[in-house]
């Protein structure tokens, strides 16, 4: 079970940087402008991003900071949010290379956002709820890039399976 935690941990962290290279090549007028998706623009979906990492992680690890808002805007600066996701991927990656199997399966509580319930849950089910969450509005970045008329990037799972990083895990 670790392993496959840490190799979505890698591969979020792949897709992630590919993203982030593609956004790079936007104007600052494309970085924030309204293309009708959930979080409205390419800097409010990538700092949503950013934003649920880092409650998700503070819930199930009790470290770091955490916003109280999922439409919090952490950087409006692309080069500070580009270095804060890199730092909070290789977060993920640390805290679960620290488990073991036990402790995946183990359970945690938290405060929700959106209501303020008590929730406890066993930690395995939310770790594939954080990645398949990084992976549904990796979507909506993507269809951000092809709104603005941008090339297409390749960020599927199975091409990172294909890559030196993702080869240990396919």
């Amino acid at each position: 079970m670790k392993r496959h935690y840490m190799m979505m941990a890698a591969y979020n962290a792949w897709a992630n940087a590919r993203l982030f290279d593609a956004a790079a090549q936007l104007s600052s007028d494309e970085w924030e402008r309204d293309t009708g998706v959930v979080f409205g623009s390419m800097m409010g979906t990538l700092n949503h991003l950013l934003v649920t990492d880092r409650i998700w992680l503070k819930r199930m690890s009790g470290t770091g900071d955490a916003p109280n808002s999922l439409d919090a805007i952490i950087h409006r600066d692309f080069a500070k949010l580009r270095a804060a996701r890199i730092n909070e991927d290789q977060r993920i990656i640390d805290w679960i290379a620290a488990f073991d199997d036990a402790g995946i399966r183990g359970r945690f509580s938290y405060l929700t956002v959106s209501d303020l319930r008590t929730v406890s849950q066993r930690l395995a089910p939310a770790l594939a709820h954080l990645f398949n969450h990084q992976t549904h509005h990796r979507g909506q970045a993507h269809a951000i890039l092809t709104i603005l008329g941008k090339p297409s990037i390749v960020i599927d799972l199975i091409y990172f399976q294909r890559t030196p990083e993702g080869l240990p895990y396919a």
